[in-house]
């Protein structure tokens, strides 16, 4: 059982669907094995558990750039309480991102490491591209490149969302120069980071993920009208037994220990970044 009430609005804001291989093909640049029983009946199982009431679906790599799955997954879920990241190019036609935009689409995912299709170069013309329709640029990469990819962030032409509370693949100590540069992003006002997947590079572990958590701890500490929340259940690159939910969104009270940036963290700013409306 969570120690806290989850708020009304509660938004999971990154997590992915996936479908049978027969109507949903895996694109041949996916990297990894597909969770293919993570569909939305067991989605809605999980929101369900955790009282929330608002989700982002993320494309996942599984799928390259056809978004079918996730759009589907938005539709069914309803645009009163779904929102989609989808993976599109600089060259994706602006009628496609704007069909995209009419079913729910908010953002691109720029997935910076094995088996994304935009690379660093190409992430100028990328921002540029989504920015007229107010969309943001998601971003997932090594946290210890922080330092050198932050001048290309910060021109970027639209918000840029930085995944998994940075995902420092060596965890770093928050007075750390990585750390520090994260931390000036946010000062920007046009940087956003996700609460998320703190096992993912975490070396000390569950359950409180100490190392990756001193580093959210300063991340909300500094900018907590900049932080969202995700589960990113499945958790499709962690070993088994995957991760629970409930105690990662109870981890969210320890980086955030009062009840009014909690309720920023799941309800208002996903809110205001996905225009659910506040």
């Amino acid at each position: 059982m969570l120690r806290h009430q989850t708020p009304a609005g509660a938004t999971d804001c990154h997590m992915h669907i996936y479908g049978p291989a027969t109507r949903y093909p895996v694109a041949p640049t996916n990297p990894s094995p597909v969770p293919f029983a993570s569909d939305l009946a067991a989605y809605r199982a999980v929101k369900e558990r955790l009282g929330l009431g608002r989700t982002v679906v993320v494309q996942p790599t599984a799928y390259g750039l056809d978004n079918a799955c996730t759009m589907d997954a938005v539709a069914a879920l309803g645009l009163e309480a779904a929102r989609a990241v989808v993976a599109v190019t600089a060259e994706t036609p602006m009628a496609e991102l704007r069909r995209l935009h009419a079913l729910g689409a908010r953002g691109a995912r720029a997935f910076m490491l094995k088996g994304g299709p935009v690379p660093w170069e190409g992430l100028p013309a990328l921002a540029a591209h989504v920015a007229p329709l107010g969309w943001h640029v998601q971003l997932q990469f090594d946290g210890g490149e922080m330092e050198a990819r932050a001048p290309l962030i910060a021109s970027l032409p639209c918000d840029v969302v930085i995944d998994h509370i940075g995902r420092f693949h060596d965890p770093v100590p928050p007075s750390a120069p990585p750390m520090r540069a994260l931390l000036r992003l946010l000062e920007s006002g046009r940087v956003w980071v996700k609460a998320s997947s703190p096992y993912g590079v975490s070396r000390s572990g569950p359950p409180d993920y100490a190392d990756v958590s001193a580093i959210a701890r300063a991340i909300i500490a500094a900018a907590p009208g900049r932080v969202v929340w995700g589960s990113n259940w499945p958790h499709p690159n962690a070993p088994e037994p995957k991760p629970d939910v409930e105690p990662l969104l109870d981890l969210l009270a320890d980086w955030a220990p009062d009840d009014a940036t909690r309720r920023a963290i799941l309800a208002d700013n996903a809110a205001r970044l996905y225009d659910f409306g506040v």
